[in-house]
């Protein structure tokens, strides 16, 4: 009898851990899984080039390898601290068949989402997807010790770099052409501990539906997958999280562990491919592991 897929990943208690900033996934024990050796691609996105903020580790890499696996050339973000981790995924999209870019920098920067946007049409000669997945977070006890110049990198890295991303973008994107961004449960339900991260993800569901309404006309479809608990260096890596608290993440959910990003990335294929989502825009799609309210 096969096993349960809830109880075939790894499970919590996780080793007691904690990364410094940003998080390098390469230190995270155990390793997230990315390479989906169950996915089988079918060409979804042949022919298409894709853009994947964060790209580097977790979500980004898994749905970097994905797209590789459906056909697309990919270029992904890191900071030049995650130079380590994006080589991996450089290496892992290339294995897929496909070319792969790296562009280095702080998605904070405001200049920097107009060199994403530009490096990736330079390189690849368009741009058909794109995804906004990086994402900056940290605990934080009360909200009197969270410092105001947190709450302005969180939205920096979350929101602003979502519209200044899209901005850029728009002149390069046409008709079919598809914009994903990265939710979170907290975005739905709130997170006493996440006041800025929860505040952002909040702002990411409603800025995609208001962008879809934007963009229609235009044939450009816009979307988000807003995932519960994920196995991702940015837990480890979190301020304000710690050891014991890594070492049990994920486990109040219904299945009782964090999802892996090989098991969130498919969601990220499904929205891409107008074979599978073409009357699909506005969406917020939750992958909760169970969770089927928003408390």
């Amino acid at each position: 009898m096969s096993q349960k897929p809830q109880l075939k990943e790894p499970q919590p208690p996780f080793p007691e851990q904690k990364l410094p900033k940003p998080g390098l996934e390469s230190d995270l024990k155990p390793r997230p899984k990315y390479k989906a050796p169950e996915y089988r691609g079918s060409d979804k996105l042949k022919g298409k080039v894709a853009l994947i903020t964060g790209g580097d580790s977790g979500i980004g890499r898994a749905v970097a390898v994905l797209y590789a696996r459906e056909g697309a050339d990919v270029a992904i973000t890191a900071l030049p601290s995650e130079r380590s981790d994006a080589q991996e995924t450089r290496r892992a999209v290339e294995a897929e068949g496909r070319r792969a870019l790296i562009i280095e920098g702080d998605l904070a920067d405001r200049a920097f989402s107009r060199q994403c946007i530009q490096r990736t049409v330079e390189e690849f000669g368009a741009l058909h997807i794109l995804v906004h997945n990086a994402a900056h977070q940290n605990h934080w006890k009360t909200l009197e010790e969270m410092p105001d110049d947190e709450l302005e990198k969180t939205f920096r890295v979350n929101v602003f770099a979502y519209f200044w991303l899209v901005k850029e973008a728009l002149r390069h994107l046409k008709e079919g052409a598809v914009i994903i961004s990265s939710g979170s449960q907290t975005g739905i339900a709130g997170s006493g501990p996440l006041p800025a991260y929860s505040a952002t993800k909040g702002a990411i569901h409603t800025v995609t539906k208001t962008l879809s309404q934007m963009l229609l006309e235009r044939g450009i479809r816009v979307n988000c997958v807003a995932p519960g608990p994920v196995w991702t260096p940015l837990n480890a890596a979190d301020k304000g999280r710690s050891p014991e608290e890594v070492a049990t993440f994920g486990a109040k959910s219904p299945l009782g562990r964090p999802a892996q990003p090989e098991e969130v990335a498919p969601a990220y294929v499904f929205l891409a491919s107008d074979a599978d989502s073409s009357y699909i825009s506005g969406e917020v799609l939750n992958v909760l592991g169970g969770t089927t309210t928003a408390g």
